[in-house]
Parts: C-alpha cells; sequence; structure tokens
C-alpha cells in the first residue's frame, strides 16, 4: 500500500484517497493475495538483517562504552554503534526493498522474484539494486536516531525502573515507530521513486534514462507532487512502522530479557 500510494504519477487505475480505499480498490480488482506481493523477498532478508543489526549493536555499544565512558552508558557510544549497525542491516535489505516494491506497483511485469532479480540485472544492471543505498542510509539514521530517542523517552515516563514490562515495551516502541516515521516520510518518497523509477512521472519531467542520487530525487519530487508530494503514503508508512517496532522492540527487550535472566541464575 505504502509503495503504491507514494506513486507519483499513477495509473489512473491505481490512484487512491486513503489506506482503507487502496486496500480495498487492490484486493476487489488484483487479488486477496495482491498487498502481500514480494513479502517473501522481504521475509528472506530480514533475518539475516536484523541478527546482523542486533549483534553488531550490542557489540559496539559495550566496546565503545568501555572506551568512551569506562563501562558506563554512552549516548554517543550508542548512536555510534546504532549507525554502524544500520550500515550494515541496509546493505542486505536495500536489494531486497528494490524487488518487493518493483513486484508491487500497479501492472508488474514481474512474474517472481527470481524473474524480477534477473530482469533488473539484465536491463538495468548490479547497481540497480543499491540506487537507492545513500538515500536509505539517509533516512535510516535520522530514522533510527529519532526512533532511540523517542522509545528511551517513552521508558522514562512509563517504565521509569526499566524492568522487563512487556505492555511498557509494546506501547513505547509503537510510539517511537510511528513518530519515527512521519518525521522521515520525504525520504522514503524520495527513496521509492530511485527505486520504481516510474516511466510515466520522470518523462513528465523530461527526464531520460535514469534517476540516481538523493538530490535530484529530492528536486523531482518537489517537480511532480509540490510540499505535499513529500508527505504522500505518510498514513500507511506510520500503520506499517506502529506494529513493526513495537513487535520488534518487545522481541528483543523478551530475548535479553530471559538471556540476561538465564546467565545470572548459571552463574549463581
Amino acid at each position: 500500500l505504502q509503495t503504491r500510494m507514494q506513486s507519483l504519477q499513477p495509473d489512473p487505475k491505481a490512484q487512491y484517497r486513503s489506506v482503507y480505499e487502496a486496500l480495498k480498490k487492490i484486493v476487489l480488482t488484483e487479488g486477496f493475495w495482491r498487498p502481500l506481493r514480494g513479502i517473501n523477498v522481504t521475509m528472506l532478508g530480514a533475518g539475516p538483517a536484523h541478527a546482523m543489526y542486533f549483534a553488531c549493536y550490542e557489540k559496539m555499544k559495550k566496546s565503545l562504552s568501555d572506551t568512551i565512558q569506562h563501562g558506563g552508558n554512552s549516548h554517543l557510544a550508542n548512536g555510534i554503534a546504532g549507525s554502524v549497525a544500520t550500515l550494515l542491516h541496509d546493505a542486505v535489505m536495500n536489494p531486497a526493498e528494490v524487488v518487493k516494491q518493483r513486484m508491487q506497483m500497479f501492472n508488474s511485469p514481474y512474474k517472481s522474484v527470481l524473474a524480477c532479480v534477473r530482469t533488473v540485472q539484465k536491463v538495468e544492471g548490479f547497481g540497480a539494486f543499491y540506487r537507492s543505498y545513500t538515500t536509505q542510509l539517509t533516512m535510516n539514521v535520522p530514522f533510527q536516531a529519532i526512533h532511540f530517542i523517542t522509545y528511551e523517552f517513552m521508558q522514562e515516563q512509563i517504565n521509569p525502573r526499566r524492568e522487563y514490562n512487556p505492555r511498557s515495551h509494546i506501547v513505547s516502541g509503537a510510539v517511537a515507530g510511528a513518530v519515527a516515521a512521519a518525521a522521515t516520510t520525504p525520504l522514503d518518497v524520495c527513496k521509492t521513486l530511485l527505486n520504481t523509477q516510474e516511466n510515466m512521472a520522470l518523462s513528465s519531467v523530461n527526464i531520460s534514462g535514469h534517476l540516481s542520487g538523493m538530490v535530484n530525487a529530492f528536486k523531482t519530487v518537489y517537480q511532480l507532487g509540490g510540499i505535499s508530494g513529500y508527505f504522500r503514503g505518510v498514513q500507511a508508512r506510520v500503520i506499517y512502522q506502529m506494529p513493526s517496532t513495537a513487535i520488534a522492540w518487545s522481541v528483543y527487550e523478551f530475548f535479553k530479557y530471559f538471556l540476561t535472566k538465564h546467565k545470572l541464575e548459571k552463574r549463581t
């Protein structure tokens, strides 16, 4: 839904006024499973990407905190660790995101994930899978910063003793995801344009060939939709991110609690 609603010059048959209308129209005209198209490639990349992300984050955070603040909790260490972890995470997820978004576009010519990978590789080259990588990083670094700050702030308000409390982790995670998602929507619209290379949109502003680079994407989005163009799909993005970050934080906090408790019991 987010990919479709972020389309800057959609096909008349794929114009939607709201998330509900988009979902209803897609299901009725293209089938019940159409909104989930390309989800398999995301699931395939998400496991290794998140494992690398959390492993790198925990390891770097600990090492840097020991160096900067001698075992204390350093915000600088957390920021650096999160940024480096994001680099690794996005290196895995960017190609998966390109394939997913190509398959989710209206009248997508790709029949399967493998067909999409082969066609993009053959027609546009390997670089097409990383065309939006810098934009993805530019988006994800502030996203993660806002996300972590909001989560920590929410935990201070509703779980000041920082105990394992599933409800507080779910609520804090959802609010953090919503705030971060809304704030970084303009960058996400640019990323979608770079990933999908909408032919109708690009030809209408006399761009031939391939659009590359965040600055060019920002200019093109403004030419096509003005200021409001930067916030296309904000509703869908927030709705998608809220459960995603709520689940991620609750699972992360659970395993952190479980492993810490297990470690303490073994020592005892």
